[in-house]
């Protein structure tokens, strides 16, 4: 145990460094998908928030900007619960630095806040103290939770059945398109776009409109379809997801990764970068600098990533603001699953705090509520948990949010069309660390790097990995 849990801190100690430009936890790296918000803070920032006179709690986070969450919706809270008024403090530490110092703290006993934010990937090391380190939330979002995505209580809960964490986004992956920069090469307007992407249902159908758009570009090698990743597991996800699979075995199977999901993925991607349909993504994956700009370029046109992806557009890629389309992802099989809850952050309530109920209320309250809800959509731009939101068009359809001006159509449209039973989960468990770092070390590179590589070899080595910590 202590072994697993000195490695789990080195990847988190690894994947901070690799966050330039990207999401709150790893920007698709080791931990194995992509967080939801900017970059990772890289000093300690504290501010408090709320009544000085009201009940003090301490809060902890990597993000600043789920701080000022947190700041907006406890003097909110004040107004509306003025017999129990709240003070937080919110500091926010580099993302390797909170998670050690949170599991120290656990483990000690003692120096633990009352809140504390936890990237999914780091989960698993928080969660295994379960009620002797933090606080069940189930009895504390009985009020919201039949609104909630099942999927997404299910990644922040622990191997007993309850829940320990409160989400802040679906992260439902998506397909990204560039339509101006399609209708541009293939000599087409943006409806005959449109109407050519909403007609791809499969991966064979989605392979055949990229060839189609590279022989229009007639930039060969230069102009791609799309990228993948060696850096980031999203596709593979998204793969499982497909299947139904889950290669960490969840709570009660050990890790098999010779998946007929994650073998069909890599084995279409090998033959797009044959075909110089795809291209390897700059540094990685899309979620970095490099990829940024290689989407300006138009260097590629589509890609699927979560829906918290929107935000890099309109903080990174401002330009870019009306040409493209949502989409639902295509799947091997019509009838699958056509999407996958990637990255997150949960929030749990410590043991070690003086004022439990009142956290746990609050902390519920602040991202499940539609109130928190809404706060959550407009200043993070997350798609959102409480499903009763996807449908108020005062929430979904609000001409004056960035997101809804940004993209062609309205992501939550994308949302409602997609289903909540089409939005699938991989676990996070105490093996997911192991998985995603030699996947992202090592797997994808030797598979995409080099197309003619043996898949089939790549996971038997991945597997060999896998089984050498959890045997």
């Amino acid at each position: 145990m202590k072994k697993k849990l000195i490695s789990a801190l080195m990847c988190a100690t690894m994947v901070s460094t690799m966050l330039a430009g990207c999401g709150s936890g790893n920007g698709g790296s080791a931990s194995g998908g992509d967080t939801e918000s900017e970059a990772a803070e890289s000093e300690v920032v504290t501010n408090t928030y709320g009544d000085s006179k009201g009940t003090h709690l301490e809060m902890w986070t990597f993000v600043e900007l789920h701080a000022q969450h947190y700041g907006t919706m406890v003097e909110q809270w004040n107004k509306d619960h003025p017999d129990k008024t709240i003070e937080i403090t919110c500091t926010t530490y580099p993302y390797a630095d909170m998670h050690t110092k949170l599991i120290t703290a656990l483990q000690a006993g003692t120096g633990a806040p009352d809140i504390c934010d936890v990237e999914v990937g780091q989960f698993p090391n928080v969660v295994a103290g379960k009620d002797k380190w933090l606080v069940p939330l189930d009895d504390y979002m009985t009020e919201y939770k039949d609104s909630m995505v099942p999927a997404r209580l299910d990644v922040y809960s622990g191997d007993d059945g309850k829940i320990y964490g409160a989400p802040y986004h679906v992260g439902a992956t998506v397909m990204y398109y560039n339509v101006k920069a399609m209708a541009d090469a293939m000599g087409i307007s943006n409806d005959d776009v449109i109407a050519k992407i909403d007609n791809v249902k499969t991966w064979d159908d989605y392979e055949a409109l990229g060839t189609e758009y590279v022989e229009a570009a007639g930039e060969k090698g230069t102009k791609y379809w799309t990228s993948v990743d060696t850096g980031g597991t999203d596709w593979l996800w998204l793969a499982m997801a497909e299947y139904g699979d889950d290669w960490t075995g969840g709570f009660k199977d050990k890790a098999n990764v010779q998946l007929d999901s994650v073998k069909n993925m890599l084995t279409m991607q090998q033959r797009w970068l044959k075909n110089q349909v795809a291209e390897v993504s700059p540094d990685g994956h899309v979620d970095l600098e490099a990829g940024f700009q290689n989407i300006l370029d138009h260097n590629i046109v589509s890609f699927p990533k979560a829906m918290w992806y929107m935000s890099r557009f309109t903080n990174y890629m401002s330009e870019e603001k009306g040409n493209w389309y949502i989409a639902k992802c295509p799947v091997f099989e019509e009838g699958q699953k056509c999407s996958v809850g990637i990255g997150g952050t949960g929030t749990v309530v410590t043991k070690q705090s003086k004022s439990q109920d009142l956290a746990a209320e609050f902390l519920c309250w602040a991202k499940m509520s539609e109130v928190g809800e809404q706060n959550i959509w407009d200043t993070l731009g997350f798609d959102v948990c409480n499903t009763d939101c996807w449908t108020m068009d005062s929430f979904a359809k609000d001409e004056n949010n960035q997101y809804n001006q940004f993209f062609i159509n309205k992501p939550y449209e994308v949302l409602n069309s997609i289903g909540l039973d089409n939005i699938g989960k991989i676990s996070s468990v105490a093996i997911s660390p192991t998985i995603n770092e030699y996947a992202c070390n090592t797997t994808l590179n030797e598979v995409l790097e080099d197309p003619d590589y043996s898949v089939d070899d790549a996971l038997q080595e991945l597997q060999d990995a896998v089984d050498a910590e959890q045997n």
